[in-house]
């Protein structure tokens, strides 16, 4: 991780010399997830920080694109020593509450309406892979009206193996153009079909909510919701370290 900051920093020479390292920042960022602190004014009123709190919101914003360089990195290692069987799933973001969207600017043109088996929700969509040995392997941010079939082929792109997925992701065009002699997809059936399938396919679908662990753990101990943010970067910023924190856990 350091040895990645460093090389950024080499890129960036010019400015005024900061008050903590970006290795301090990046921690106090990646800490307030882990703790489940709800703001930034916390870890300040927490630590007796060198710089006053505007600059440490600033910079806690401004690095989360380091934090992105290594989930990248981090993900490519995952890859590498995944299991065969894997799960692509989606999850709802709100950014606010269904009440107060209407009058919500930080996230507009951003944020939209969208609507998942629990009901209408105001934000994003997290599209998440991972395999059955609970590895991250791909992620992606999308506003919370793409449709999950427009997403899986980018996201699994370079992955291999048996994608198990729910009723979200039937498409028997994007279905054709992905499977091949290295991969292959299996889309529960929504409640009004009916098919054919054989004992190992329906014990291979029971194991489809392996992936909703990942959204669980992710909402409800390492802060990936939250309505706080006062701008753009610091809603962006606030779930790259969520997902940092939760890789690195």
């Amino acid at each position: 991780m350091t040895k990645i900051i460093n090389q950024e920093e080499k890129k960036n020479p010019q400015g005024r010399k900061l008050a903590m390292t970006k290795e301090e920042i990046i921690a106090l960022g990646v800490f307030k997830q882990i703790q489940g602190i709800k703001t930034k004014k916390s870890i300040y009123e927490i630590f007796s920080l060198p710089c006053s709190y505007k600059t440490l919101v600033v910079n806690i914003n401004r690095f989360a694109f380091l934090i992105l360089i290594i989930i990248k990195w981090l993900l490519s290692q995952n890859k590498k020593c995944s299991y065969p069987v894997k799960y692509t799933d989606s999850t709802d973001i709100p950014v606010c509450l269904n009440r107060k969207a209407y009058k919500h600017k930080v996230m507009k043109g951003i944020a939209q309406w969208s609507k998942t088996g629990k009901g209408w929700f105001y934000g994003l969509k997290l599209h998440l892979t991972a395999d059955m040995k609970k590895n991250v392997l791909s992620l992606k941010l999308t506003s919370g009206n793409i449709n999950d079939v427009n997403v899986f082929e980018e996201l699994n792109k370079d992955l291999n193996g048996i994608f198990v997925c729910d009723a979200g992701y039937i498409s028997k065009a994007m279905a054709n153009r992905f499977n091949n002699s290295k991969r292959i997809i299996f889309v529960s059936p929504r409640a009004n079909m009916k098919i054919i399938s054989t004992k190992w396919q329906r014990l291979l679908m029971s194991t489809r909510m392996r992936v909703e662990i990942h959204f669980n753990v992710l909402k409800n101990f390492f802060g990936l919701i939250t309505s706080l943010p006062r701008s753009v970067n610091g809603y962006l910023a606030n779930y790259t370290y969520s997902l940092f924190a939760y890789l690195i856990k």
